[in-house]
């Protein structure tokens, strides 16, 4: 058969696989009618009791179960439902299992009655999947044509929709109701999620823009609330950038802090820069959630690469007495970095950076400038990983259908195989990572001489990108996450506001490179007007605790100051 045929028959089948009560009875209007599909517009095709629900976090959302006061089966029904619309709006979705995932919840709902108590700390939950889960019953393509029918794109029968990811037993031990696997980009190697089966997914706040890459899928339908949380991976930024566009936050951990056994993934074996496993979501709290319950299973015990590195309380606390300044010390120290030396950010981003340095300064907490070791080295080293094998894997995976790459995925690529690194060159690439590291630890360090308190800063802030979300045909740059993926940090992702045309102009702009010019020449106001605007908030490795306290905190200034700037206007 034929790709374009193969494809078809996949779309058909996702499609079909959508109650025939779900589907709207016409198409989506254009983004120059109707550019946001959140919120008012979604919400018109669901019932009250439906957006209710939805409308939830996921840690109210469980308490709500687990307290008797909303049955399993109706939360499950209602994200399946607003699931089934956003798929429909954005194209997100690339596996549907709806009726699992009902039946799976009455089954929870069964036992809640019999026991009195929940299964678990997630009990009820549903939960989103990238496309590089493997859950029984049901395909992983990953975008490839060649991959449908297949145990990645190997005819292996004994695994193909059968076999499980570690995360999955242990999101289901946790009470978990899985229903849906979300769109990535052919080989995940993108800013934008397109491929030759579903299509392009589009931003639902702002759709002139992309919803990122290349956890596109979760980012849309968790944008859509058609899902109160969801896993992608972060590579260089596949997380985060998602997050940032979508108006999400999400977490990138260190590697080895989650089990990312048993997940699909392209270059698979490239251990320089590994690929690491976080949720996405509304709150910081539902990603604190997810975290320590998936820690409660010991993953360590069943994922090789993971630490024995049970949820830290005491790390918490700790940053919280530093936050309410009850130590003999000051408050937090935060580094900015406006700008990264290559490509500068677009205005609203800026904007974002004053907004985040107006509040801390506000609060009493200290700021210094951070100006690290060149971000361009680790970008080259990031880099070079893709190619250690010269394409093989990813031509091998369209090599299976005769699919064509898009530009983005041959940009990298290109049209055919090259040579192969040698082991000396990947042995030096390797060197190169970990003198980087090294370096900017010292840099790190070195900031306690900057410092009221003599301590080094405890977080730094920066763009999630040079764009507040790529768009079809403009210049993009994703050196801003790519570059800390080399250091292995605990990052979070946030939101901070919505572009302004009226605020958000370009006044004086001067290019630092061509690159930079070319960037900055894709940011038109009027067309970015509406989206999300994010920042990353960075601690050092396996400080995902301490990250997390911060980012709720950050939050609650950032929503006082709003709340105290429409007070003022009103």
């Amino acid at each position: 058969m034929a790709w374009e045929a193969r494809a078809r028959e996949k779309l058909d089948a996702i499609n079909s696989s959508i109650p025939q009560n779900w589907r709207l009875n016409s198409p989506v209007p254009s983004a120059e009618e109707q550019r946001d599909l959140t919120g008012p517009y979604i919400c018109q095709y669901l019932s009250s009791e439906e957006v209710e629900i939805t409308e939830c976090h996921a840690v109210y959302i469980v308490k709500n179960i687990s307290c008797g006061r909303w049955r399993a089966e109706d939360v499950a029904r209602a994200f399946c439902h607003r699931a089934a619309l956003a798929h429909q709006m954005v194209s997100c979705l690339h596996e549907i299992f709806f009726d699992t995932a009902i039946k799976d919840a009455i089954a929870l709902d069964e036992y809640f009655a019999k026991t009195g108590h929940p299964v678990g700390p997630l009990h009820g939950l549903p939960v989103s999947l990238k496309d590089q889960f493997h859950v029984k019953g049901v395909d992983t393509t990953m975008g490839y044509v060649g991959w449908i029918g297949t145990f990645q794109g190997k005819k292996d029968t004994a695994k193909h929709k059968t076999y499980e990811s570690e995360m999955v037993r242990e999101l289901r031990a946790l009470g978990a109701v899985l229903y849906c696997k979300t769109s990535v980009p052919q080989t995940l190697m993108s800013a934008e999620t397109m491929n030759n089966i579903i299509g392009y997914t589009w931003n639902p706040k702002n759709r002139n823009l992309s919803s990122g890459g290349s956890s596109g899928g979760e980012g849309a339908l968790i944008s859509l609330k058609g899902s109160p949380i969801g896993f992608g991976t972060d590579y260089s930024g596949s997380i985060r950038m998602p997050s940032a566009f979508n108006g999400l936050y999400g977490i990138r951990p260190s590697s080895g802090r989650l089990p990312y056994q048993g997940l699909a993934n392209s270059m698979d074996g490239q251990n320089t820069v590994l690929s690491v496993v976080g949720p996405m979501s509304h709150s910081p709290a539902s990603l604190r959630l997810m975290i320590k319950a998936i820690l409660s299973q010991k993953p360590w015990l069943y994922d090789p690469l993971v630490v024995e590195l049970p949820w830290r309380s005491d790390q918490e606390g700790e940053t919280l007495r530093y936050i309410a300044g009850r130590t003999t010390e000051t408050k937090l120290a935060f580094g900015i970095m406006r700008c990264d030396g290559i490509v500068q950010s677009h205005p609203p981003i800026m904007r974002a950076l004053d907004i985040v340095t107006k509040v801390l300064t506000a609060a009493g907490h200290e700021l210094v400038d951070w100006n690290p070791p060149s971000h361009q080295r680790a970008i080259d080293i990031v880099q070079a990983c893709w190619v250690y094998d010269g394409g093989e894997d990813v031509h091998g995976s369209f090599e299976l259908s005769g699919e064509p790459m898009s530009d983005k995925i041959s940009w990298i690529f290109g049209s055919e195989r090259r040579e192969e690194m040698k082991a000396s060159a990947i042995a030096k690439n390797n060197v190169a990572k970990r003198a980087f590291q090294k370096e900017y630890m010292d840099y790190w360090n070195s900031t306690r001489q900057r410092t009221r308190s003599g301590r080094p800063v405890d977080a730094f802030i920066l763009p999630a990108g040079a764009a507040t979300a790529t768009r079809p045909g403009a210049r993009t740059y994703a050196g801003y996450t790519t570059a800390l993926s080399a250091l292995d940090y605990s990052i979070v992702t946030l939101p901070v506001t919505t572009v302004d045309k009226k605020i958000d102009i370009s006044e004086g702009f001067q290019p630092i490179s061509d690159h930079d010019a070319n960037v900055h020449s894709g940011y038109e106001p009027e067309i970015y007007h509406g989206g999300h605007v994010g920042l990353q908030l960075v601690a050092r490795r396996f400080q995902e605790e301490k990250v997390l306290v911060i980012a709720e905190y950050l939050t609650d200034l950032i929503s006082a100051q709003h709340s105290a700037s429409q007070s003022a206007e009103a």
